[in-house]
């Protein structure tokens, strides 16, 4: 603050030492500055010099005082003025005051509204002119007019000049901040012209689409996106060159990521002609995983509500029909009969087993990814796909993304990819090889891909093996296998991608790579619950989350270790040993401790009174918990 007076009384010393008067108005017509000379120039009091003094009260002054000589209506000529004044234009003129004193004005409105003049004492130059006249009788009247003419046109000259600088710094300014600003959004913005030439961008290319080169001016279409991506694009980039503006979403298929580019016609008016395109390109790639996501979980609420009335009357006859073939069973029959009695219970009960799967599909499911030790996770799964394999079958893992600490729901990754390994397994038989590799796509995608030296997929299995029910096993398979694999993979918003390589099949998970960010500090959280048991497998989750825990076994206890210093979250069970329940003890420490997190868990199911009069306040888990559930819970209302 002390440097900002020392340059303000800087710069109105220097404006005062200036031979010109000065003054700037601002755009509600109030003073903004002058300097001495303008005081002194026209007499003017101090209160008409200060800042925040009215125009309307300076010109009124000056009427008043026979300025502008003799005037018939002085409020009319003050309106006037103010009138000109908030219409204000850049001018030059010159004028004879009422002392016979010549001045110049010169004005310039400022973008910000209002405006500066300059008044110049030009009485010199005129005596000079008039005196030039009087002597040179040698020269001609309409010599000596032109040049008086020329001497105010240059002043006049000089001023323009001056006004056309200042606008000329002004669109300087406007164009870096622009650039500036264009060049902060997380966005590609370009503009090519009629031969699809890139005239401008905002060298953002190469983040949103990596591999590309960030200044592409002067490169055509093809050569600054590539050929695939430019032959994608060039229908609706044609189309805005005849007026068709348009959004184009698509997949690029070098990085995976989802982008979206809207075509604009540069037009200046509906009928003008069009000088080029506008390209606004932004990544939507997260945006895309989610509404995968989302649309993934409606397709599995409507299913859930299609089968589950088909599903219980199913279920039903199964029942039925295995009961009458154990009646049956239990009658004389020959050993014909006895024989087709079994094989319709054995075709029953795998109904049955059917069924179960649907209900597992179609039920309802929560994913929550936690921080995962990729390592680690590779490293507890390599003896468990290697279990079920044959001695016979090489099981081989690479690992090579970069990342180490990711986002993953470790449980369902790691059941997908059991799922592909035992299916690898089936198409190999005896000996052969499987492999499971890990990479990074371009920093969007964490891909797991599952090969094997099988005989690969079949057109129909490639087109339909994501597809409920189908399969290549006869009748040794439900066809629901990779179904769930591909369930659970767009849960998470990713992709299932199936290929033939020249050695089989070769089945790719592409996750949506997210590293996980250790917190910064431990949560120190209450742990409440009166089953010892429970509170050490609660315990171990969260100090394997980074958090550190205290226990209470009762109500009371819990509400002497809430008044503990740094306690960020209480954790309780909603039914406690004796009369107060997990509600009430989250009630009263509410009123108490306004900053602390709460939340409830319980094994109670959903319609039961007291967890619904919890849920009304509190978030719910329900037990047995899980560490996913568990880290969404605190990472989420953290964030919240």
């Amino acid at each position: 603050m002390p440097h900002r007076i020392g340059t303000d009384h800087l710069t109105r010393a220097g404006l005062n030492l200036i031979q010109q008067a000065l003054t700037i108005y601002d755009a509600d017509l109030r003073l903004a500055v002058c300097n001495r000379p303008f005081r002194q120039m026209f007499g003017l009091p101090q209160w008409l010099v200060t800042p925040g003094a009215s125009f309307a009260d300076t010109i009124r002054y000056l009427v008043e005082t026979g300025e502008y000589g003799h005037v018939d209506d002085p409020e009319g000529f003050v309106r006037d003025r103010l009138e000109a004044a908030r219409a204000f234009v850049p001018h030059y003129m010159e004028r004879t005051r009422a002392n016979g004193r010549v001045i110049s004005v010169e004005g310039s409105p400022l973008a910000e509204g209002g405006w500066v003049t300059v008044y110049t004492d030009i009485t010199a130059i005129k005596q000079q002119e008039t005196l030039l006249r009087a002597r040179s009788e040698e020269l001609s009247d309409q010599l000596l007019t032109h040049a008086e003419r020329l001497a105010q046109t240059n002043r006049a000259l000089e001023a323009t000049v001056g006004q056309l600088e200042e606008a000329k710094r002004e669109l300087t300014e406007a164009e870096a901040r622009i650039r500036l600003t264009t060049e902060m959004a997380p966005a590609h913005i370009a503009h090519v012209d009629r031969d699809g030439v890139y005239t401008y961008t905002n060298r953002r290319l190469s983040a949103v689409l990596p591999g590309r080169p960030s200044d592409i001016v002067g490169l055509g279409f093809a050569e600054a996106l590539g050929v695939p991506t430019a032959t994608r694009l060039r229908p609706y980039l044609d189309g805005a060159m005849v007026g068709e503006a348009s959004v184009l979403e698509f997949t690029d298929t070098a990085s995976g990521r989802r982008i979206r580019t809207a075509f604009t016609p540069d037009q200046a008016e509906p009928n003008a002609p069009i000088n080029g395109v506008y390209l606004l390109s932004t990544d939507v790639t997260e945006e895309a995983q989610a509404r995968a996501a989302l649309a993934q979980t409606h397709k599995r609420e409507l299913a859930a509500q299609l089968t589950s009335g088909l599903a219980h009357d199913f279920a039903n006859l199964l029942t039925i029909i295995l009961g009458l073939q154990g009646r049956l069973e239990k009658m004389p029959l020959p050993v014909a009969a006895q024989e087709l009695t079994g094989a319709t219970k054995a075709a029953a009960r795998r109904g049955g087993v059917l069924l179960d799967k649907i209900a597992r599909m179609s039920g309802p499911q929560e994913l929550h990814p936690v921080p995962t030790d990729l390592v680690e996770f590779l490293g507890n799964f390599t003896p468990l796909a290697r279990a079920p394999l044959p001695d016979g079958i090489l099981l081989q893992i690479d690992n090579q993304a970069e990342a180490n600490l990711v986002m993953l729901d470790a449980g369902s990754l790691q059941d997908s990819l059991l799922n592909l390994v035992l299916n690898a397994r089936d198409a190999i038989g005896a000996t052969g090889k499987i492999a499971l590799s890990v990479r990074e796509v371009q920093g969007t995608w964490l891909e797991f891909v599952v090969t094997d030296t099988g005989p690969g997929f079949s057109d129909a299995a490639l087109h339909a093996a994501l597809d409920p029910f189908f399969t290549t096993k006869g009748d040794g398979g439900s066809g629901l296998g990779l179904s769930m694999v591909y369930d659970q993979t767009k849960l998470l918003g990713g992709q299932v991608l199936l290929a033939n390589d020249p050695t089989g099949a070769r089945v790719a998970l592409r996750l949506p790579l997210k590293l996980a960010v250790a917190n910064t500090r431990p949560l120190l959280i209450l742990l409440v619950d009166d089953t010892a048991d429970i509170r050490t497998n609660v315990r171990e989750m969260l100090t394997d989350l980074g958090h550190q825990v205290i226990e209470a076994e009762t109500a009371d206890e819990a509400l002497t270790l809430a008044e503990l210093p740094d306690l960020d979250w209480i954790l309780s069970d909603i039914r406690l040993a004796g009369e107060t329940s997990g509600v009430d003890l989250l009630n009263n420490i509410a009123v108490h401790h306004t900053h602390l997190r709460l939340a409830l868990m319980t094994s109670l199911p959903l319609t039961d009174d007291l967890r619904q009069a919890g849920a009304a306040h509190w978030p719910v888990l329900s037990k047995p918990l899980d560490l996913g559930g568990l880290h969404h819970l605190l990472t989420s209302e953290v964030a919240a």
